[in-house]
Formats: structure tokens, C-alpha cells, sequence
């Protein structure tokens, strides 16, 4: 984790601007081609959900300013950023999963099956391993939305937050619209447009 010093950074103005607004967060929903990342699930007999998820993750890790948080009114880079998803339980209520990320997909893989386990026979909420090292997400497959919003806190929040939509079919191919909300002090348009670059290129390998 590296720590960065704010008073010589290029975004000292937007950082200081931003952050004291009561909500710095902005919202775009984004559409993906997910044909190839759906065809390979099914090739492949793996869950779509962990392998669009992974995708997701590396284009989270390839964008420098997605890294960034705020911890203790200091902003940070963590090395690796991790995925805490919400899971649903058998019985419709659901957990929130704190997924380690790994570049090796079947590793990851494992890494969401055990957090399923483990929030299947549990009725806790909150994971026992936690922290602003991940993205906050959501998969709402029944929904094909063209807008989401986020609840936020109240408090100062960093953590990018991120909801999946429904694959919906059309001709050969399959889309899904994508929600991503990130703190403006940290995050322009920019770095999304390069997460969604990098995200759609991910999917399509």
C-alpha cells in the first residue's frame, strides 16, 4: 500500500473540492458485449457470474485511480483490489462476500464458492475478513436496468460500487448494462472510460 501525498498531487484541487460535498459519489451505467465471456462459461461449465466478475476485477486492477481510498483523512493505493460481492442465500436473503482476487480464474473461482459456502450456513451479515481493499457489488440478473443508485452512509466513502444486470439475448449476441458509482475526489470519467475499455476487452478474450 502506498500512501500519497496530497499537498504535491496533480488532483490537490479536485481531491480537497470534492470531499467536502455530503455526496462526492457519480454514477454512470455502462452497456458490455458479454457474448464471449457468456459462450465461454457455458464451454467451459463455469459459473457466468465468476467469470464475468473476474473480468471485472482485472479491469478494476489495471486503472491506477480505482485503487485509490481514503483511510484515516489520508489517500492510498492498495496493491491489489479485491471483490465483495453480495450473495443470496437459498432462502433469498443474502451476505456480504469478501472475495480475494486472483489473477488464475480457477483460483478464484474457489475463492467465490468458499465465500458461498460460508455465507450459506451463516446468517451474519458482514464477512470476518473486511476492508476498503475491494469493490462493493451486486449482480441483479432479473433486471435489465438503465440506471441504479447506490445507498451511501453519510460518511466519507472511497470504495467503488458496481452492479451487474441481466444478459439479455439480442440476435446472436448477449449485452449487459453495467453500474459503476466511484468517489470524485479519487475518480473522473476518464478512468472509467479506461475501466470500461479494459473490462470489455477482458470480456471478449
Amino acid at each position: 500500500m502506498k500512501v500519497i501525498d496530497v499537498d504535491n498531487w496533480n488532483r490537490k484541487a479536485h481531491y480537497k473540492h470534492f470531499c467536502g460535498l455530503k455526496d462526492p459519489y457519480f454514477g454512470l451505467t455502462l452497456p458490455f458485449n458479454v457474448t464471449k465471456a457468456y459462450n465461454f462459461s457455458k464451454e467451459n461449465n463455469v459459473s457466468f457470474f465468476a467469470k464475468y466478475l473476474h473480468d471485472c476485477m482485472k479491469a478494476i486492477n489495471a486503472v491506477e485511480n480505482l485503487k485509490y481510498r481514503i483511510e484515516n483523512n489520508l489517500v492510498v493505493e492498495h496493491n491489489i483490489i479485491h471483490a465483495s460481492a453480495t450473495i443470496m442465500r437459498s432462502d433469498n436473503t443474502y451476505g456480504f462476500s469478501f472475495i480475494d482476487f486472483d489473477e488464475n480464474l480457477n483460483i478464484f473461482i474457489q475463492n467465490i464458492e468458499a465465500e458461498k459456502d460460508r455465507i450459506e450456513n451463516s446468517d451474519d451479515l458482514y464477512p470476518p475478513k473486511n476492508g476498503l481493499d475491494c469493490i462493493h457489488c451486486s449482480a441483479m440478473p432479473w433486471l435489465n436496468f438503465t440506471g441504479q443508485k447506490e445507498p451511501v452512509s453519510g460518511i466519507l466513502e472511497s470504495v467503488p460500487k458496481i452492479a451487474f444486470g441481466k444478459a439479455n439475448k439480442i440476435g446472436d449476441e448477449f449485452s449487459m448494462n453495467v453500474a459503476i458509482s466511484v468517489n470524485h475526489a479519487l475518480v473522473d470519467g476518464y478512468h472509467i472510460g479506461l475501466f470500461s475499455e479494459k473490462f470489455q476487452a477482458f470480456l471478449n478474450q
